[in-house]
C-alpha cells in the first residue's frame, strides 16, 4: 500500500515486480522505457531479454527490486514456437537477413525426431553470433555487425520438450529449458543436423519459473491505464 498521494512522492516508493507482455516489433528495452515514464522511475530493469520477434513474458523489477534480477536469471523459462526448416538466416530467425533457402525440402517424420533426441535434457549449444553474448568486452552482435571474426563460443544448457509437431516444413514446439537457453540456436542446429537449415519463425514466453504470461498486461492496456491503476498491478 502506498500512503501517499502526491505522484512524485509515490514514485520514489515504488518497487515490487510488474508481469508485462511484450508484443513482437518492440525490443524489451522499449518495456523498460514504457513503465519508466508510467512511473518517473529511474530503476527500472528485467530479468531476461526477449528478441523482438519473439513476444511474451518479461518480469520488469522497480526501485530497490532491481537487486534482485540475478534471483529471477537462474530460473527455467518455457516457450512456444515454430522452428521453419529450409531456411538459414544470420541471427537464426527471421527478423535476419535470408543467406539460404530450399524450395523443396523432404525430410521423413523419422529423421526429425531422431535429431530432437538430441537435443533433450543436458546439452551443448552454440551462441548465436547475434547476441549481447561478450567477448573481450565486446558485445557479439557488434562484431557481427562490423563483419569482424566471432568467435565460436558454446554453453551448457537444460532443454525438455513438452510437446512438437512437424507439418509442412514446420515444427511447432513447446519446450521447458533452463536460464540462458538460446532458442534460435536450437533452430539452427536442428536445421543444421537435417542438412536443410532452419530458423526460428515465431516464439513466445509463455513462463519464467512460477511465472505466467497469462497474468501479465499487454503494452495497449498498460498505455491507456492511469498512474494510479498501473500502480494496482505491481506484486511485492
Amino acid at each position: 500500500m502506498y500512503k501517499k498521494t502526491n505522484k512524485k512522492q509515490l514514485s520514489s516508493q515504488i518497487e515490487g515486480l510488474l508481469l508485462f507482455d511484450k508484443p513482437q516489433g518492440i525490443t524489451s528495452h522499449d518495456v523498460v522505457d514504457l513503465i519508466r515514464e508510467k512511473f518517473n522511475l529511474k530503476k527500472v530493469g528485467h530479468t531476461g531479454t526477449l528478441d523482438p520477434l519473439a513476444s511474451g513474458l518479461l518480469i520488469i523489477l522497480l526501485g530497490s527490486y532491481t537487486s534482485k534480477q540475478q534471483n529471477f536469471q537462474s530460473l527455467d523459462k518455457v516457450y512456444e514456437g515454430k522452428i521453419i526448416l529450409g531456411i538459414t538466416t544470420d541471427t537464426w530467425d527471421m527478423d535476419g537477413k535470408i543467406l539460404r533457402k530450399l524450395d523443396d525440402i523432404n525430410i521423413s517424420f523419422s529423421s526429425i525426431k531422431s535429431v530432437i533426441s538430441l537435443f533433450d535434457g543436458t546439452i551443448v549449444q552454440r551462441v548465436p553470433p547475434y547476441s549481447a553474448v561478450k567477448y573481450r568486452g565486446q558485445k557479439l552482435y557488434k562484431l557481427a555487425r562490423k563483419n569482424g571474426k566471432i568467435p565460436l563460443i558454446k554453453r551448457t544448457v537444460r532443454i525438455k520438450w513438452v510437446n512438437w509437431n512437424y507439418e509442412n516444413g514446420v515444427i511447432n514446439f513447446k519446450i521447458r529449458c533452463s536460464s540462458g537457453t538460446y532458442i534460435r540456436s536450437l533452430a539452427y542446429e536442428i536445421g543444421e543436423m537435417l542438412g536443410c537449415g532452419g530458423t526460428i519463425g515465431y516464439l513466445r514466453r509463455l513462463a519464467i519459473g512460477e511465472w505466467s504470461v497469462s497474468n501479465a498486461i499487454n503494452v495497449d492496456e498498460f498505455k491507456k491505464m492511469s498512474f494510479e491503476e498501473a500502480l494496482k498491478l505491481i506484486i511485492k
